[in-house]
């Protein structure tokens, strides 16, 4: 069975099992921050456990894309030393939002494991959960007894464990619950433990038996405090790990040793001209091959090499598989060239892979270029620490140094640690540790909390804000800043457009709004109680959206669908929207573009945008099934996860767009519109900003009165000042070619005049002046004029430059054999002016701040070199 025909069987299995199929959520995280990437099946379903989210289906099944880099779920260290870490991943997964429960979910695992797939039953075994009497959980006997009710499982195969290894949680705080898990016996010969006491058992620490499927019981909540409390409904997720399952089923020892990786691994090998083996060149290949899935799918979803959060965490895994290339003698950009294989291998699953293929190798090439340079830098580095602990006796690298590396220069540990076995150091793992964690403490301080408030059991809010800017409503919730509706008209910060903002009240309160977010279904009013007493549950409220904020958002909302189709139009089809911010001031608009917008075509796009706006047309938004939505040619967005049914935006005869965001009714209502701005914002993403309405027509009127005021300075018309601009800086650079020719021939005149005044001391000649100059340069140039006719000796020249003293030294190639270096002399000469300097042995500069003591400095250059040559 290939690959391709387990997921599939798996997802037809659970389909005959009544079950909805799900598509993979992106795994760049919608409107959840807690989140760096989508880690676990469940991520998606969060809201629902939570009773946040109304259920669709009750019954679903899906093979997810997820991503572990960072945090409790961080496998990069390890991945490429073994052969079953990966940062990318498919879990298997089914579901069940309150309908079925335990009995079903062994039932079923057990039928696909042992009668579909046809895995040996007397290798197989089940876990349950011991229970925790301090949290008040019990020992799942209910699973236990499902096991031997429901399948044929040998019964001294059902082993109970703690909460280590049976209770599942993806965070800290969230749903949570006992799990069941099944773990395969694959024989001893897998068994890698060193010890010689070491006893083969599921759990025991070795490879022998490994966990295939974990089903999880999700029945609690833990807030906050740590606290456990029951769920409003008791839910299924399990999660199958797809790549170990391919491994069993196709027997292999490893991983990579399957379908899924074996044509990425022969690419590699084509583009490296090395063979796949063991050592560090088999690492390097793993580490690669694995690198390349996790950052070509994040890619994919709309996530960017950076400086910060996962354009970090995407940044270090291309680093490391570029820093592993060096293992295989790659020193030139070639993971990008992985691309084509992974798409023509995962691209019928996953078609965002084949269908942005192109500019997934676009961004990696940029990156692996940009990198390639920082790579030296880091080597550099290494190299110059490395000396000095071998200078020092040491043989241990100091972790602080290898934590430099991994933080300034993308070096991961195990990097480190591979350059260091190369010149027989060990790094301090430990001191590395140490500063690993102060760093997570300080991006856990600055990690914005996710807000939260207790709604449990209400109905999502109602959105009404598309027809209504002014509505009745009932209080469901308040909490502090935060007021909760039956239904509003204010918009919720979504799909890059600010929430609304306004007033919410009844006869005994105000409720000033200052911000909107989704939670969830519900529609959360931020800001604060300015009169009356605190809303109550059930009361009736009117809410009004501030009008004149909300028209302006919808200029710039709308602003951005012409934005955007202008963009590809002039630019080409490879342009997509990478981000925007729709703000009642401006909108910022990020997208796909490897080089910098020329100033023609920012001006093509700027007028074809405000041509649409003067022919009016008509803005339109439609519900309708997401496939025909695309049949019609709407654009879906980069990352974006959709529904069965969508809200396309049209606007007449020009652009169709799936989005939920508030709009102008024709693109009259605009306004004038002006780009401000076009800047970089990652390797592969481009930035406009710009203004509509009033804000762009302050903006154009401010720029003309500036261009009336140069005119005047100019004296000439307004039409006329790139022309005269142009000739007066033509005009400048004319003067300063003659000035530099005047100031040549005073320097040659002044060095004339110079070695007239030549005296000797100790038979070598000298020279000491105090000069005039209007740089440091031209005092360098002047210095060197004078050596080169001098013939033999040392010239010291002085001079005040920006109320600064500053001195030159130059001496003779002969006078240097009578250990007379002109580093050694500025330094002295320029300490009696209370300063310091030095240099090569025939020039060096020095500086002093005290210009009065200059004509003392130049006084003491016979003693200094008399006390020199003695």
């Amino acid at each position: 069975m290939t690959c391709n025909e387990l997921r599939q069987s798996f997802l037809d299995f659970f389909k005959s099992k009544q079950h909805h199929i799900v598509t993979s959520a992106p795994v760049v995280p919608q409107d959840d921050p807690t989140l760096l990437f989508t880690n676990a099946g469940m991520n998606q379903f969060k809201d629902i456990f939570l009773g946040m989210r109304k259920i669709t289906h009750a019954r679903i099944a899906d093979s997810q894309k997820c991503i572990r880099v960072s945090g409790k779920h961080n496998d990069l260290e390890e991945v490429g030393r073994d052969t079953y870490h990966h940062t990318f991943f498919e879990m298997l997964g089914n579901w069940s939002f309150g309908d079925y429960f335990k009995k079903e979910a062994i039932e079923w695992a057990w039928e696909l494991l042992t009668t579909v797939w046809k895995l040996p039953k007397d290798k197989l075994y089940a876990t349950i959960y011991t229970g925790d009497e301090s949290e008040g959980v019990p020992r799942d006997d209910e699973a236990e007894m499902y096991w031997k009710s429901q399948t044929d499982i040998n019964p001294a195969h059902i082993l109970a464990f703690g909460k280590k290894d049976n209770f599942w949680e993806m965070g800290d705080t969230g749903p949570c619950g006992p799990c069941s898990e099944i773990h395969i016996d694959r024989g001893k010969d897998f068994c890698d433990a060193s010890d010689p006491q070491h006893v083969c058992t599921v759990n025991g620490g070795c490879a022998r038996f490994i966990e295939l499927w974990n089903l999880v019981f999700i029945q609690y909540n833990r807030d906050e405090s740590g606290t456990l409390s029951l769920l409003p409904a008791q839910h299924i997720d399990t999660g199958a790990g797809f790549e170990r399952l391919v491994a069993v089923i196709q027997k292999k020892a490893s991983n990579y040793d399957t379908d899924i990786f074996v044509p990425l691994l022969d690419k590699i090998s084509e583009l490296t001209t090395k063979e796949y083996g063991s050592g560090e060149a088999g690492v390097a290949f793993r580490v690669i091959a694995d690198h390349i899935r996790s950052l070509s799918f994040a890619i994919a979803d709309g996530a960017i090499p950076g400086n910060e959060g996962r354009g970090y965490a995407l940044r270090r895994i291309l680093r490391r598989a570029a820093r592993f290339g060096r293992v295989l003698n790659k020193h030139e950009p070639f993971i990008y060239k992985l691309v084509d294989t992974l798409a023509d291998e995962m691209g019928h699953a996953y078609p965002e892979l084949v269908e942005r293929k192109a500019y997934i190798a676009r961004v990696i090439k940029a990156e692996e270029e940009g990198f390639g340079r920082t790579l030296d830098r880091g080597i550099e580095l290494f190299d110059h620490k490395a000396r000095d602990v071998l200078k020092s006796g040491s043989t241990v690298f100091p972790g602080k140094d290898a934590f430099v590396l991994h933080d300034t220069y993308g070096f991961p540990l195990d990097l480190t640690q591979l350059m260091a076995e190369e010149k027989n150091l060990s790094v301090d793992v430990a001191e590395f540790d140490i500063e690993m964690e102060k760093q997570r403490e300080r991006s856990s301080r600055s990690r914005a909390s996710y807000q939260s408030i207790d709604i449990q059991g209400a109905a999502g809010t109602e959105f009404v804000g598309y027809v209504e800017d002014l509505t009745t409503a009932t209080v469901i919730q308040f909490e502090g800043n935060k007021l909760v509706l039956d239904k509003t008209p204010f918009y919720a910060e979504s799909g890059g457009q600010v929430g609304d903002s306004g007033v919410i009240e009844n006869e005994t309160f105000v409720f000033q709004v200052n911000d909107t977010k989704y939670i969830g279904e519900h529609i959360v009013h931020l800001g604060e109680l300015i009169s009356g007493q605190a809303p109550q549950v059930g009361a009736k409220v009117t809410a009004t959206v501030d009008i004149k904020r909300r028209r302006a958002t919808e200029r710039n909302h709308t602003v951005t669908h012409l934005v955007h189709k202008a963009l590809r139009t002039v630019l080409g089809e490879h342009v997509h929207q990478a981000g925007s911010l729709v703000h009642p001031e401006y909108m910022r608009f990020d997208f796909t573009h490897f080089e910098r917008v020329s100033p023609k075509d920012l001006h093509t796009i700027e007028t074809m945008v405000n041509e649409k706006i003067l022919e009016n047309h008509k803005t339109s938004w439609h519900v309708l099934p997401i496939a025909e939505a695309k049949a019609a040619g709407a654009t879906a967005l980069f990352g974006e996860k959709y529904g069965d049914t969508v809200r396309m935006v049209e606007i007449e005869n020009y652009s169709r767009e799936l989005c939920g965001g508030t709009h102008v009714r024709a693109t009259g209502e605009i306004g004038d519109f002006v780009i401000i701005n076009e800047t970089s914002v990652a390797a592969g993403i481009r930035r406009i900003e710009c203004l509509t309405g009033m804000k762009a027509h302050d903006y154009l009127k401010a720029r003309n009165f500036i261009l009336e005021q140069a005119a005047e300075l100019l004296n000439c018309a307004p039409d006329e000042t790139h022309a005269r601009i142009s000739a007066l800086i033509k005009e400048r650079k004319n003067l300063e070619q003659e000035l530099k020719k005047l100031k040549h021939a005073s320097t040659k005149e002044t060095a004339g005049d110079l070695l007239a005044d030549i005296k000797k001391v100790r038979d070598v000649h000298y020279l000491a002046a105090k000069v005039q100059a209007g740089s440091v340069d031209e005092l360098r140039q002047l210095g060197d004029l004078v050596r080169s006719r001098i013939g033999s000796g040392v010239a010291v020249l002085g001079a005040v430059i920006n109320d600064k003293v500053s001195i030159v030294c130059v001496v003779t190639k002969d006078v240097n054999q009578k250990n007379l270096k002109a580093g050694d002399i500025v330094k002295k000469v320029a300490a009696y002016a209370g300063g310091g300097g030095g240099g090569a042995p025939h020039m060096a500069l020095a500086g002093a701040k005290d210009v009065k003591k200059l004509d003392l400095a130049l006084s003491k250059v016979e003693d200094v070199i008399s006390e020199i040559l003695n």
